[in-house]
C-alpha cells in the first residue's frame, strides 16, 4: 500500500489528510487543535499569529491521524501542502522566526498598498501584476520595513504560511511562482519576481526564497522534523499551494470557463481564466493558478464576499432558531423574492468586490403587518445568493465566461434555495462534491502538472448533487433586480 498526506494550514485549525494513493480515496482526515486557533489583534485592524502555533499544532495533528489509522509512516510516500494566502513570515539567517505572522485577514498594509498603486499607475499594474498591490505580502512587508526597522534588517527570508511549514517539514526555504503571485510580486510578463514593485518597495530580491515549481520535489523530511511528525525521513513535499487555488484543484477546476466556490463565514468565487488581461485591478484579484505554465497561462481570479455565512449564522442566534436546517425550512415556505424583503449582507467589514468600502449590512422593506422570521430567512439566503451572482457579473466583465460551476459541501451549497437561486441567475448548473483542501492537497502530492485529470476521477466518489436552473427563472432575475437596485442605492448614499 502507497499513501499521501495533505496538510490545509488554516487560521483556525490545522487539517491532516490521509489518501490511498491507488485509490485516491481518503483514509482520514484529522484536525488540530479542535477549538479554533487565537488569533492576535493588538491594535483594530491587526490579525497575527505565531507561525511555531501552526506548526506545533500540524505535527500534533500528524501523530494523531498515524495513530487513529495505524499506519506505517514507511508507506507514506508525498506531502502537499494547502494554506492560508497572503501571510507574511519572516526569517533570520539561522532560519528563526523574527515575529508573529502577519495574517491574510490584517489590513494594516492597505494605505501601503494604496499609494503603491497611485505611484505605480493602472497601467503598468494591469500588465505587470495583474492586480492593485493592495493589502497583500508585498505591502505587509513594506509596513515592517517603515515601521519595524530593527526586525526589518534582520531579515534574511520571507515566504507566506505553507513555505513556513513546508521549511520545517524539509529545512528547505522555497517559495513557488503562484505563492509570489498572491503576494502581488510576480511579473506576469517576464514570468519572474516583480521588479518594478521590489524596487518601488525598497525590497531585496535576496529576501525571497528559491523558487520551485509547484508541482516538484521540495525536499525530504529531515530527521528532526521525522521525530516530532512521525514520519518517515524517506517522505518528501512535493506541492504546495494557497487555500482557494488548491479547493479549485480539489474540485477539478483547473480549465478555462470553470468556477470553484466556497460558503463558510465568508463566500469566495474563484475562476479559471487563460488570458493575462485585466479590467478590475481592485475588485477582483488575479493569481497563478496551480497549473500556470508560461505556455499555458492559467490565471485564477478570486472574488471575496465577507458577509456570507456570517449573515445566517447571526440570523440564526438572534431569531432563536434552533438550527439551519430550520431556517431552510422556514424559508422554504416563502415565495421567491421574500415577498419584497431584500438583505444586504455586507456587515463583515470593508467589502473588496464593493471597491472597498464598509456598507454594513441592511434590512430593507420590512411590513410589521406581513412579513415573518420565515422572510428574513429566505431574504438572507437570497442576499448571499445575490451578492455571489453580482460578483460574477464582475468576473464576467473581466475576461471570463462561466461554463462549470462546482462547490464543496458547504452548509450554504446544501441549502436548495441558496444554490437553486445561484444556478439558475447563472444559468449554469452547480455541483456539490464531499471533499476538503486536506485532501485535495494530499491528492495532488502524488500527481504531476500534466496527470491532474486524474483528480476528474476522484471527483466521482466525492460526488453529492447537482442543482439545475429552474426552467422559468424570471422570478428569480426580477428578484435579484430589485436586490440589486437595493445595493446601488446604498452605494451611492
Amino acid at each position: 500500500m502507497s499513501y499521501s498526506i495533505g496538510y490545509d494550514i488554516g487560521s483556525s485549525s490545522i487539517k491532516v489528510a490521509l489518501i490511498d494513493t491507488n485509490t485516491g480515496k481518503a483514509i482520514e482526515v484529522v484536525k488540530e487543535p479542535e477549538t479554533e486557533m487565537n488569533i492576535k489583534a493588538v491594535k483594530s485592524g491587526w490579525a497575527e499569529q505565531d507561525p511555531n502555533l501552526w506548526w506545533k499544532n500540524a505535527c500534533i495533528a500528524t501523530k494523531k491521524l498515524l495513530t487513529k489509522t495505524n499506519i506505517d509512516s514507511k508507506n507514506i510516500s508525498t506531502v502537499g501542502i494547502s494554506y492560508q494566502m497572503h501571510g507574511l513570515v519572516l526569517l533570520d539567517k539561522n532560519g528563526g522566526v523574527l515575529r508573529d505572522a502577519i495574517i491574510w485577514c490584517d489590513s494594516r498594509a492597505v494605505e501601503i498598498g494604496k499609494k503603491a498603486f497611485s505611484d505605480l499607475g493602472n497601467e503598468k499594474c494591469a500588465e505587470t501584476l495583474l492586480n492593485s498591490p493592495g493589502n497583500f505580502t508585498a505591502s505587509k512587508l513594506k509596513w515592517v520595513q517603515l515601521n519595524e526597522p530593527d526586525i526589518y534588517k534582520k531579515v534574511s527570508s520571507f515566504m507566506l504560511p505553507g513555505d513556513f511549514i513546508a521549511y520545517k517539514l524539509t529545512d528547505k526555504i522555497f517559495t513557488t511562482p503562484s505563492g509570489l503571485s498572491e503576494g502581488m510580486l510576480w511579473d506576469f510578463q517576464k514570468n519572474s519576481p516583480s521588479d518594478i514593485l521590489l524596487e518601488h518597495y525598497d525590497i531585496s530580491k535576496t529576501k525571497i526564497p528559491e523558487i520551485c515549481d509547484t508541482f516538484s520535489d521540495q525536499g525530504y523530511i529531515t530527521p528532526k522534523a521525522s521525530i516530532v511528525t512521525g514520519l518517515s525521513i524517506k517522505t518528501k513535499v512535493t506541492y504546495r499551494a494557497g487555500d482557494q487555488p488548491n479547493n479549485a484543484l480539489t474540485l477539478g477546476v483547473l480549465s478555462k470557463g470553470q468556477i470553484a466556490a466556497t460558503g463558510g463565514t465568508s463566500g469566495v468565487v474563484y475562476a479559471v481564466s487563460d488570458t493575462k488581461k485585466t479590467n478590475e485591478l481592485e475588485r477582483i484579484n488575479n493569481f497563478a493558478h496551480v497549473n500556470y505554465l508560461k505556455s499555458s497561462p492559467k490565471i485564477g481570479k478570486l472574488l471575496c464576499i465577507n458577509g456570507c455565512g456570517i449573515l445566517y449564522n447571526w440570523l440564526r442566534s438572534n431569531l432563536n432558531v434552533q438550527s439551519y436546517d430550520d431556517m431552510n425550512t422556514l424559508a422554504e415556505t416563502v415565495p421567491i423574492g421574500s415577498e419584497g424583503v431584500i438583505i444586504l449582507p455586507f456587515g463583515n467589514g470593508a467589502e473588496r468586490m464593493l471597491n472597498n468600502i464598509n456598507r454594513n449590512a441592511h434590512i430593507k422593506n420590512i411590513n410589521f403587518n406581513v412579513h415573518t422570521k420565515a422572510h428574513l430567512c429566505r431574504a438572507a439566503i437570497e442576499g448571499i445568493a445575490f451578492s455571489f451572482f453580482y460578483g460574477v457579473t464582475i468576473m464576467k466583465e473581466d475576461f471570463f465566461t462561466n461554463e462549470a460551476f462546482r462547490a464543496g459541501a458547504d452548509n450554504l451549497f446544501q441549502s436548495k434555495i441558496f444554490s437553486e437561486t445561484l444556478a439558475t441567475l447563472l444559468q449554469c448548473p452547480i455541483e456539490i462534491y464531499n471533499t476538503t483542501g486536506a485532501v485535495g492537497a494530499a491528492r495532488a502530492s502524488y500527481l504531476s502538472i500534466d496527470k491532474l485529470y486524474t483528480i476528474e476521477k476522484y471527483l466521482k466518489a466525492d460526488y453529492i448533487k447537482t442543482f439545475i436552473p429552474i426552467d422559468n427563472g424570471d422570478d428569480y432575475m426580477k428578484a435579484y433586480i430589485s436586490w440589486q437596485k437595493g445595493l446601488l442605492v446604498n452605494l451611492i448614499n
